[in-house]
């Protein structure tokens, strides 16, 4: 079973993030998965718009922690440990993420690379970067401000307390809140309406938004990138005292478990 999965509806690419069992936590695997089909499908002249989702019960609960307390993944371990500006290269064609349940950290991150979002009635959105103990390298620290404004986005990223899908709607996140069995349909049917445009004006007025937003944005993520390198030394010299990864992960969600269990209430 592939972790991403790939259809076609219409002229709409649809990739599903494809470990349910993890939540859709992302390891090496998962990342240069869903990296090579949107690669993939933005070189596909059959393909004018995309759609990212995730195989239920969540989108994307953020990175795969079991793999990085035991050291397994070094690929993912260098995509933290180094940053790489965005989850996946710029696409000339428009990403919609149709979130269906949690977008958690690393998970929020992949939204907030998302050109257009819809969300499932029973998604919420949440950054636990501090709870858990690391700092964010995929632009959260800039793009989640700019899409909800900077004291809510603060908020979140110092509680790590949830939205919920009508919450990111009403914060400007979030476009469209569907029922969740048909958020699918929803999203298709953005990316169909999109597709009745001119097909060369989207991409060249998208490109214009991206290249705006790079001029703007380049000495945060510059700030960014900065924090996560001077955070990662502090760090490391801290996680030293844990005598195994298990240790590690133990502490982090026990950190985590009582917030997450009382917000689901």
């Amino acid at each position: 079973m592939s972790v991403v999965e790939v259809r076609d509806a219409g002229r709409t690419r649809v990739i599903t993030l494809n470990r349910p069992a993890a939540r859709n936590a992302i390891n090496s695997e998962l990342l240069l998965e869903m990296r090579a089909a949107l690669a993939t499908a933005d070189d596909d002249a059959r393909v004018d718009v995309i759609v990212l989702t995730g195989a239920d019960p969540a989108f994307c609960a953020g990175l795969d922690l079991k793999a990085l307390a035991h050291g397994e993944d070094t690929e993912l371990n260098a995509e933290v440990t180094t940053g790489s500006h965005r989850p996946w290269p710029l696409t000339s064609k428009p990403v919609i993420g149709a979130v269906n349940g949690a977008a958690v950290t690393g998970g929020l991150e992949l939204v907030l690379a998302c050109d257009l979002l819809v969300a499932s009635d029973r998604a919420f959105f949440a950054d636990t970067h501090a709870r858990v103990g690391i700092m964010p390298s995929w632009e959260l620290s800039i793009r989640l401000p700019a899409a909800i404004g900077r004291r809510l986005a603060t908020w979140m990223s110092l509680t790590g307390i949830p939205l919920s899908a009508r919450q990111a709607e009403q914060a400007g996140l979030v476009s469209v809140v569907s029922a969740h069995e048909a958020l699918l349909d929803t999203a298709i049917a953005l990316a169909a309406d999109i597709g009745t445009a001119d097909q060369g004006a989207v991409r060249a007025l998208l490109g214009s938004y991206r290249r705006s937003e790079d001029l703007v944005w380049a000495e945060g993520f510059a700030v960014e990138t900065a924090t996560g390198e001077r955070w990662r030394a502090t760090a490391q010299r801290a996680t030293a005292q844990h005598e195994t990864g298990d240790e590690w992960r133990r502490e982090v969600l026990e950190r985590n478990r009582e917030r997450f269990s009382r917000d689901a209430g």
